[in-house]
């Protein structure tokens, strides 16, 4: 069984109330998380950036995605590492 290793880029419109149900993903996926570190933009746009460390399979990744991009106000990027 192959667990990928990747970065995930999570950007919350502070506008919404997208930041609970984004905590609710995350902690539905902890097992797949081995780092996390947010920031919050002080800027006009109030966006939040959490930047996510995984390592699991590829569709569990895809899974993780998924379920926060369906969140309204949340974007998601990703890039493979290994």
């Amino acid at each position: 069984m192959k667990r990928n290793l990747g970065i995930v880029g999570i950007m919350v419109d502070k506008r919404t109330d997208a930041a609970p149900r984004v905590q609710e993903v995350l902690t539905k996926f902890g097992d797949s998380i081995v780092g996390r570190f947010g920031i919050h933009d002080p800027g006009e746009e109030q966006h939040g950036l959490i930047t996510l460390n995984v390592r699991d399979k590829e569709d569990k990744i895809h899974q993780l995605m998924g379920e926060l991009t369906s969140i309204e106000g949340v974007d998601v990027k990703s890039m493979e590492m290994k």
